[in-house]
């Protein structure tokens, strides 16, 4: 049944259809043939529903909208400006500011694809009129975002965590050391490009220029503070930091900046409404379609058929980068998110491994899935905003690829990279 599904699936897809119909046919046929026909069809609804029912879902809309308004107000440039003002003329230092650019950012947003717009439309030029290829500078800005998925408020963290009964609070601590490593890499190479290249450093920045750049940064700044001081100082719940940042943009941006109008609350509201829309679909009948799969014992089916069961921790960690890794190639994030978490439930529970652990390996994976090609996401996001060619697109992606992939053998190999400051955190 598995071979049949995934055939239907992938017929879809080339055949053009968006990643919820394949989903939704796929999910049918398995049940009619799990079930013999359509009779008990309200079981398979009543599963979707359950998909989309706990609350903690309720912050990724929150996120969302408070992603979409920071993206449209002028809490994005004002963090760039405060990058700027620091390291922007050490060699390199543009391209540095990108990347930690769509690391401050991906502390107010938690989505790939809101750091690239938000990022990538103010500095794409600035890099370009510095002496950067286009090449690079597009790579770095798609491939910096995924820290955005790293860096709490994480959207995927989120679906992970409500799938897999893990608690969000640990895994959007454990996400900031992965997430700082990997600035740390694309640093590094950031400044191997600029001497190899020659390009010229930009002007430095006067210390009242700097103070001023502070100074203008501090209120989208208390972004982070109120996300994780909130919700380690036992303020608020992960879901409750989220309807904080809403109020918090929304003040920011409307009364504060006034960056923004009344008027424009309903496309807002509406562009979040649509995003939040897709998003719950796919979580829904994801839910119905891990179901299906558990049901007809699938996973332990294909668990057994590779070994992974036998293979043990290391074993495990390695099947689920390599399978979430290929997966997103193709795929939303979210649905391989929902799909392939219950698949891989049984091997990590027999394994002993730690769920957050393995939600930081699966959330980087599905990140750096989302700008891989041939499908990542985060490529037709940079596609359709910066209206570049798919080819000019990925060309310059390999690099940044292979130093995630890195990134992700270290924390195997060090799982404190990530648990370090989920065990200061949470002692018990």
């Amino acid at each position: 049944m598995a071979t049949l599904l995934m055939a239907i699936m992938i017929g879809l897809l080339l055949l053009g259809f968006p990643m919820m119909i394949p989903l939704i046919v796929a999910s049918v046929v398995g049940f009619a043939m799990s079930f013999d026909g359509f009779g008990q069809m309200s079981t398979f609804i009543q599963q979707m529903m359950g998909g989309i029912r706990p609350a903690s879902l309720i912050a990724v809309p929150m996120f969302i909208l408070a992603a979409d308004i920071m993206t449209r107000g002028h809490s994005a440039n004002r963090l760039i400006n405060l990058v700027m003002a620091f390291i922007g003329h050490i060699k390199g230092g543009l391209a540095i500011s990108a990347a930690a650019s769509c690391t401050l950012f991906g502390a107010v947003s938690g989505s790939t694809q809101a750091t690239v717009v938000a990022v990538g439309s103010p500095l794409r030029p600035k890099m370009l009129k510095a002496g950067y290829s286009d090449s690079f500078t597009l790579a770095l800005i798609i491939n910096a975002s995924d820290i955005a998925f790293l860096i709490p408020p994480s959207i995927g963290m989120i679906i992970y965590g409500v799938i897999s009964g893990t608690s969000i609070a640990e895994l959007f601590i454990a996400g900031i050391g992965p997430g700082l490593l990997i600035l740390a890499m694309f640093s590094l190479y950031c400044l191997y490009y600029a001497h190899r290249h020659q390009v010229p450093t930009e002007p430095k920045a006067s210390w009242p220029q700097r103070f001023s750049a502070i100074k203008e940064a501090l209120w989208p700044l208390m972004f982070p503070v109120i996300i994780v001081g909130g919700i380690y100082g036992g303020i608020f719940s992960p879901t409750e930091a989220a309807a904080v940042c809403v109020l918090y943009a929304f003040l920011l941006e409307f009364f504060v900046f006034r960056s923004l109008k009344l008027a424009e609350v309903y496309q807002i509201a509406k562009s979040t409404g649509l995003i939040t829309a897709v998003v719950f679909i796919l979580v829904a009948v994801g839910n119905g379609f891990s179901w299906i799969l558990s049901f007809a014992q699938v996973p332990q089916t294909i668990l057994e058929t590779v070994g992974v069961n036998q293979a043990g921790p290391v074993g495990v960690m390695i099947a689920i980068s390599v399978a979430f890794f290929i997966a997103c190639m193709f795929v939303d994030p979210i649905v391989v998110i929902l799909v392939l978490t219950p698949i891989f439930a049984p091997a990590i529970q027999a394994t002993g491994l730690d769920p957050v652990l393995v939600g930081v390996l699966i959330t980087l994976q599905v990140a750096i899935g989302s700008a891989t090609p041939p499908f990542g996401c985060d490529i037709f996001t940079a596609i359709a905003i910066f209206k570049r060619p798919y080819m000019d697109v990925i060309r310059g992606t390999p690099p940044f690829i292979f130093m995630l992939l890195v990134a992700a053998g270290l924390i195997m190999a060090f799982p404190q990279i990530a648990l370090l400051l989920r065990d200061l955190a949470f002692p018990d």
